[in-house]
Formats: structure tokens, C-alpha cells, sequence
């Protein structure tokens, strides 16, 4: 079975990533305090970004795609809401590969564990935001 999946809907998932992103690293929110736990130099020149953007935008991608493969799935398994199911998928998702992976690896890294809860913090609403656009925006004839 291939799961059906509204390309459109990953597409603006994918976007909406760079947007969460963009907001929970400013300056103003949690950029400074992000910068200064994980020893990154907001000041260098935007240029060394550039790399960085583009692999995110890529991982982005992958991620609400595997997303909406995955609500797919679960929608045809559980029935009911496909909102629903694409925001459970992406809480279950979340918690058992993400945040336990971000724990793990941090733990044996040495990350400060404030740094830890803030970009799991940020993992999540990420992925929310990715399922509700989603779950609002199924696959053409699924619901």
C-alpha cells in the first residue's frame, strides 16, 4: 500500500518550518539564550547560513512527507479524523524518535539540559504546525 499524500500540503508543511524556525530563533525570543547555550556567533555573516538553510529546507521536506505518508496511514488503520489522526501520528512521531533521540545524543554530548527542552520544545511545535497543515488539507478523495 502507498499512502496517499497531498504534495501541496507537504510543501506548505515544509515551509511552515522555516517560519516556526525563524520566529522561536530570533533575538527576541529564544535566539540569545539558544545562541549563548549552544556557542553559536549570531553576529557572523549571513553567507554561513546559506548551507544551512538549504539542508533544512531539504530535512524539512523529508520530515512532512514522512508525516503525511504516515497520517495516511494511521487514518485508514484508525478511521475517524484525519486532523486528528495527523496530529496524533505527529506527537507519537515526535516523541519516540525526535525528543527521545535529542535527549539521548544530548546527554552524552554535554548539552546544558535547558538547550535540550528548548529545541525539543521547538521540534514540537514544528511538527504540530506541519500536522495541522496536514490534517487540514488531506489527500484528495481520502475524506
Amino acid at each position: 500500500m502507498v499512502p496517499e499524500i497531498n504534495y501541496w500540503a507537504v510543501l506548505l508543511a515544509t515551509l511552515s518550518s522555516m517560519v516556526v524556525g525563524s520566529v522561536w530563533y530570533a533575538r527576541g525570543v529564544f535566539g540569545t539564550r539558544w545562541a549563548k547555550l549552544a556557542n553559536v556567533d549570531m553576529d557572523r555573516p549571513a553567507a554561513t547560513a546559506v548551507v544551512p538553510i538549504i539542508v533544512t529546507l531539504v530535512v524539512s521536506f523529508v520530515t512532512a512527507w514522512v508525516l503525511a505518508g504516515a497520517s495516511s496511514i494511521a487514518w485508514h488503520f484508525y478511521g475517524g479524523s484525519y486532523l486528528w489522526a495527523s496530529l496524533a501520528t505527529a506527537v507519537i512521531l515526535w516523541a519516540g524518535f525526535t525528543a527521545a533521540r535529542f535527549i539521548t545524543h544530548d546527554a552524552f554530548e554535554g548539552r546544558p539540559t535547558s538547550l535540550t527542552v528548548m529545541n525539543i520544545a521547538h521540534e514540537l511545535v514544528t511538527i504540530v504546525v506541519m500536522a495541522l497543515i496536514i490534517g487540514v488539507w488531506p489527500p484528495a478523495g481520502t475524506v
